[in-house]
C-alpha cells in the first residue's frame, strides 16, 4: 500500500497464524466511508481474528492495516467496539452508566475524571439503546439482552466513525434482537460498519455488502445474504 487513504479500512495481501499455520492468507479488504460489511463463514474460519486484527489486537504477519489512513492502534478513538462476550465477576459492583463511561477513558481530559460532557454523552448513547433507566442497576444483575445494549452504548459513546460489532445479538431474546437491528439498521450509512453475525434478519436490514471468511475472504452480492446454505459450509 503505497498512499494512506481516509477510507475506514484498508487491507491489502494481510496474512496471519497462530504459531505456523495460517489463520487468514491474503487478504484484501477495503471498506469506504459510510459502508457496511458483514462477515460470515464456519467457526474458526477467522472471523474474530480479523476483528482483532482491525482493533490493533493482533499485529499482521505480512501486509498491511489501515484505519482511517493510520495503524489500527493509532486509529482506536475512532473505533467503537462490542464484543460477543465479555467477562466479568456477576458480583462486582459496576452500574449499566459505569460500563458506558468506561467508553469515554483516553478521551477525557484527566485520568479518573469524567468531565460533564462525557456523562451526558453517555446519557445519550443509553437512551438511545434504551437503557437509561437502567444506569444505576449492576451490570451482573441485568438480562443477557440488557447487558448487550448496554455494551452497545459503550460502543457509542465515543461516536465513533467506525463501529466494530461481533455478534451482537447473540443470546438475546427476540425483542432484544428486534432493538438492536432497528438501532444498527438506523446506523447505516451514517456510520461504517463491520459485523460478524449468523442472524440473517440482521443482515439483511444492515449490511450492504458481505464477506465469507475461511482463510480467505470470498465477497458476495447483496443477494447472497437469504441465501441459508452459506453459513453451512
Amino acid at each position: 500500500m503505497t498512499t494512506l487513504s481516509s477510507r475506514p479500512i484498508q487491507m491489502a495481501h494481510m496474512n496471519f497464524g497462530y504459531g505456523e499455520s495460517l489463520t487468514l492468507e491474503d487478504v484484501n479488504l477495503t471498506l469506504d466511508t459510510g459502508g457496511s460489511l458483514g462477515l460470515v463463514g464456519p467457526n474458526g474460519g477467522g472471523k474474530t481474528t480479523l476483528l482483532k486484527l482491525l482493533l490493533g489486537q493482533l499485529t499482521p504477519d505480512q501486509g498491511e492495516i489501515r484505519i482511517f489512513g493510520q495503524p489500527p492502534r493509532q486509529s482506536r478513538k475512532l473505533v467503537g467496539y462490542m464484543p460477543q462476550y465479555v467477562n466479568f465477576d456477576m458480583n462486582f459492583p459496576i452500574t449499566a452508566l459505569d460500563v458506558v463511561l468506561m467508553g469515554r477513558l483516553g478521551l477525557t481530559r484527566f485520568m479518573g475524571s469524567y468531565r460533564r460532557q462525557d456523562r451526558q454523552m453517555a446519557q445519550q448513547a443509553m437512551e438511545r439503546v434504551g437503557v437509561w433507566q437502567l444506569r444505576e442497576q449492576r451490570l451482573g444483575s441485568l438480562s443477557v439482552g440488557q447487558r448487550q445494549r448496554v455494551f452497545l452504548a459503550r460502543a457509542l459513546v465515543t461516536e465513533p466513525r467506525l463501529i466494530i460489532l461481533d455478534e451482537p445479538t447473540a443470546s438475546v431474546d427476540q425483542e432484544a434482537r428486534q432493538d438492536i437491528g432497528r438501532l444498527l439498521g438506523e446506523m447505516k450509512g451514517k456510520v461504517a460498519m463491520v459485523m460478524v453475525s449468523h442472524d440473517l434478519e440482521l443482515l439483511r436490514s444492515c449490511a450492504n455488502r458481505l464477506v465469507y471468511v475461511n482463510k480467505r475472504l470470498i465477497p458476495y452480492e447483496k443477494a447472497e445474504v437469504a441465501r441459508e446454505p452459506i453459513f453451512l459450509r
